[in-house]
């Protein structure tokens, strides 16, 4: 299986790079994990809503560079299925053994995903109603990712 992850924006804290480090580390055994990073737009305070639909679309346009045809595409978004962890380890599984070799998880800047990316996804995921930072939401999307595959396996990292 081979995961893309294409995020918004630069990483810049180590903590968390050390993170995404080591759970890349984890992931290696179950296949190639790639993490693609497209620049962010500055938004400006008070941004209109016409101005954020031209940052999204920018910034959705760098993402859809970056998007395989044959890839499986599931972006985060705020209202989208909130799955247990269990019920994301099924669904990976599910996508597997439906021929599914390409997932490629999509995460935006702050103020969302444009509606180009919005129309290429396939699955729209949220993992919670609560706003994270998209850094840090880059550690909690692999470190589910990983838990998922440990679930699949039956290994006892889940408990």
């Amino acid at each position: 299986m081979k995961i893309t992850v294409i995020t918004v924006g630069k990483l810049k804290e180590k903590y968390l790079k050390d993170a995404i480090a080591e759970y890349s580390k984890r992931l290696s055994k179950y296949g190639k994990l790639e993490i693609l990073e497209v620049a962010d737009e500055k938004t400006p305070d008070m941004a209109s809503e016409t101005v954020e639909r031209q940052i999204r679309q920018k910034e959705g346009e760098r993402i859809l560079r970056y998007i395989k045809d044959d890839a499986y595409v599931l972006t985060l978004e705020i209202g989208g299925k909130m799955l247990d962890s269990v019920e994301f380890a099924k669904k990976i599984e599910t996508l597997g053994v439906q021929g599914k070799s390409h997932l490629t998880f999509v995460i935006g800047g702050s103020i969302g995903l444009g509606e180009e990316v919005l129309k290429r996804s396939d699955y729209a995921l949220s993992f919670s109603k609560m706003t994270f930072p998209h850094q840090l939401m880059r550690v909690i999307l692999l470190e589910q990712i990983y838990r998922g595959y440990r679930i699949i396996e039956g290994a006892p990292y889940h408990k």
